[in-house]
């Protein structure tokens, strides 16, 4: 089965042709991240309109890099939400129109599980149930994957996600945009324990999370620093924040395996590209002696194979949309 898959939630325009939920024929994306780079953050307005100009231009690379025609499509996929409202938009009603041209099924995605899914096609061998921490820009969520189509929230963050902490982090530190990559390079080298940073903590739920307070942290120091003159340790700032990250998802993935009895821990979003965050889970599921797996660079990040591979599953348990499908800023996993 071939699933046409569309994936426009925030600043990349992605179009992917998936096999069967496993195999990526293509995925053709524009990332955006240029554009945005000279304001220090995504402006929506901005990305709905890059949206409008690259996604039909992408369908047909797309369709002629798979080396299929529009009559080999199966089924069109998109994720619906969450997201930019606007640039969600742009992606369903494309997409719909595409299910309605085609004359084949359409098939929301939400768009975390997209992410989820993504290990999927870098690990043949992964099937639910396991344990999966989503960790992006706008997300941070602890799942209980229990099928490809049933999922309970254990724990989320509170506030900020952590990926938008590494953001708004690398920005006042005045390093580009998205600050997630600088952030690793700069850190190498960087001695962790320099500074100490606050790690969140939620009454009522051990497996909550909370952000915020680590990212003003960050600013209060660096903007102490400035209005004394005194020099920072960049290197070391940098470092020191990525551990206090990994110190929050790390410690309460391992509890909640161990308390569901997961042999499995799946990692999931842009921030699990992040080298100490994938170290301190690969040294913490060694010592646990449990499996561990975390997508390739290329699928961490927004993409429209993701968005095929959970299509795929979601068409299996026999969720479609029609014409009145909307998309969504918000919406619970």
């Amino acid at each position: 089965m071939k699933i046409l898959a569309f994936e426009s939630t925030c600043d990349e325009t992605a179009v992917a042709v998936v096999e069967d939920g496993r195999k990526i024929l293509t995925d053709q994306i524009f990332s955006q991240a240029k554009l945005h780079a000279v304001y220090g953050g995504v402006v929506p307005e901005i990305a709905s309109r890059c949206h409008v100009e690259s996604i039909s231009i992408l369908s047909q690379r797309a369709l002629e890099a798979a080396g299929i025609t529009r009559e080999d499509v199966d089924a069109v996929a998109v994720s619906y939400a969450p997201g930019l409202i606007g640039a969600v938009l742009v992606g369903v009603n494309f997409a719909k129109s595409c299910a309605s041209a085609l004359q084949v099924p359409l098939i929301p995605v939400h768009h975390i599980r997209g992410h989820i899914a993504a290990n999927y096609l870098a690990y043949p061998e992964l099937e639910p149930p396991f344990l999966c921490l989503a960790i992006s820009g706008g997300n941070t969520i602890l799942v209980d994957v229990r099928d490809y189509t049933d999922m309970k929230i254990l724990g989320a963050t509170r506030d900020d996600a952590a990926g938008e902490c590494f953001d708004k982090t690398a920005r006042v530190l005045g390093l580009p945009y998205p600050g997630g990559k600088p952030i690793d390079e700069l850190s190498q080298g960087g001695d962790d324990s320099k500074y100490t940073f606050p790690i969140g903590h939620v009454d009522g739920n051990p497996y909550d999370m909370s952000f915020s307070g680590l990212k003003t942290a960050v600013i209060n120091l660096v903007h102490n620093a400035e209005q004394k003159g005194e020099k920072l340790d960049r290197a070391s700032l940098a470092a020191s924040f990525t551990k206090a990250v990994s110190d929050s998802l790390v410690p309460r993935t391992m509890m909640a395996a161990r308390e569901l009895g997961y042999d499995t821990v799946v990692v999931a979003g842009g921030v699990a590209a992040n080298s100490r965050i994938r170290a301190d889970f690969k040294n913490a599921c060694e010592k646990e002696k449990l499996r561990l797996f975390v997508p390739p660079l290329k699928l961490c990040g927004d993409n429209g194979a993701m968005i095929g591979a959970q299509g795929y599953y979601e068409f299996l348990a026999g969720t479609r949309a029609g014409s009145d499908l909307n998309a969504y800023a918000t919406m619970e996993l």
